[in-house]
């Protein structure tokens, strides 16, 4: 079982702790829709000087996660509509970190935006804020690819900017922090200033961290950097003998085009990644993730394979382990079979032949505790054994990647 964290001082004495500690004043930050505790543990990771005084979210099960890392904290199980603009001055926050629900802006929804009732809350924060006694100086808010094309974000932007911040949109993946998963989302920060930010871009949605580094010179390659230059040139482990197929012809696993293998070779290729390798669990008795034979014969050519040497995987959504397609990629744990020899196979075989065929590499749902990993939460992030697996996949789907909220936190107080 995971450790559990032990981290987290409430009150004064807890700024240490969450933000690292620097001598300066400990941020009070307001933490909504704040689910597993995502941006709390952003928060550490930052180094902020910063204390949480509460947070918000009435999903049960996400808070009984909360309560095990961060016990400390003021959580409260309530409606965000629910608290009055006298309970929100009397918090006295001066940054607040937030995680609207995505439903009403994903493409696979309704996309109901204003008119979804999950979005009722966040509208009533929107109208409190104005209103509040002492403005928060920060905001960061996280939401899917989606949401900046969204009526809700246009009345964000519209109060925002009439409370007096200035602010940057970005659309960012983990990739870009060298961790092999795709997981773009749509992030948005704000400060309380009349100057514009120095990175700040006008109309513009970043896609990259901005570079607020002073420039140095540029520094000789190390021994390690001119030894991965070289391995660039190596054939690439995850698509070595993959025969040169036309969009017409036959295709590989997932019914792809050359097109898209090549896409996947080049994100294997790309030495700024890790491979999956480094966030995958040591002496994991893979039986109980192994993807059951009639789930492989079903959904065979629309699994997304990734090995233990690529560098890419596609975002977990909080369907995994319950649906197959769509949800994210699995695990070939065998280390002697190459896919396409397998897929070649299959044609004219029957169910029995082609399920024993298959089984043959040995392909696994990644565990909760690895896409955590993936996500950025730290070896000391835990649930509660009581908290089935599928529940886990599923507080993991809808939570957020940790090292990138991290960085966007550092550059907004810089």
């Amino acid at each position: 079982m995971e450790q559990r964290a032990s981290e987290g001082l409430d009150g004064g004495a807890q700024a240490s702790v969450d933000g690292g500690g620097s001598g300066m004043e400990a941020l009070r930050v307001l933490e909504l829709y704040s689910g597993i505790g995502g941006m709390h543990q952003a928060l550490r990771e930052s180094g902020v000087p910063a204390q949480v005084v509460a947070a918000i979210d009435v999903n049960t099960v996400a808070n009984e996660v909360y309560k095990y890392n961060f016990p400390h904290t003021q959580l409260l199980a309530r409606t965000i509509e629910g608290i009055t603009l006298e309970e929100f001055d009397r918090l006295s926050f001066n940054m607040v970190l937030m995680s609207p629900p995505c439903q009403p802006f994903t493409r696979i929804g309704l996309q109901g935006d204003v008119n979804d009732p999950r979005t009722k809350s966040f509208l009533y924060f929107l109208d409190i804020l104005p209103r509040l006694k002492n403005l928060p100086k920060y905001i960061l808010l996280e939401n899917v690819k989606g949401f900046e094309v969204s009526s809700t974000r246009d009345l964000l932007i519209q109060t925002i900017e009439n409370c007096g911040f200035q602010y940057q949109e970005f659309l960012l993946s983990p990739t870009s922090l060298g961790i092999p998963n795709s997981r773009l989302r749509y992030f948005l920060i704000a400060k309380l200033q009349s100057e514009p930010l120095p990175f700040q871009a006008a109309g513009q949605i970043l896609m990259e961290f901005p570079q607020i580094e002073s420039k140095q010179c540029p520094k000789p390659a190390t021994d390690a950097e001119k030894k991965a230059e070289e391995k660039q040139k190596e054939p690439n482990t995850c698509f070595e003998g993959i025969r040169q197929t036309s969009p017409k012809g036959p295709v590989l696993f997932k019914l792809e085009t050359i097109e898209e293998i090549n896409r996947k070779r080049q994100q294997d290729s790309d030495l700024s990644v890790e491979m999956l390798e480094g966030f995958l669990e040591d002496g994991l008795d893979p039986t109980h993730y192994f993807i059951p034979p009639e789930s492989l014969l079903r959904y065979a050519l629309l699994l997304d394979i990734v090995t233990p040497t690529c560098r890419r995987s596609t975002c977990f959504t909080k369907g995994y382990g319950r649906y197959v397609e769509g949800t994210g990629s699995v695990l070939q744990t065998s280390e002697d079979v190459q896919i396409e020899e397998i897929y070649k196979s299959l044609d004219n075989l029957s169910q029995e032949e082609k399920i024993t065929k298959l089984l043959m590499l040995k392909l696994r749902y990644f565990t909760p505790k690895e896409i955590a990993n993936l996500l950025g939460f730290p070896p000391s992030f835990g649930f509660p054994e009581k908290i089935a697996v599928r529940q886990r996949y599923r507080l993991l789907g809808n939570s957020l990647n940790v090292l990138v909220v991290a960085r966007l936190i550092k550059i907004l107080y810089e």
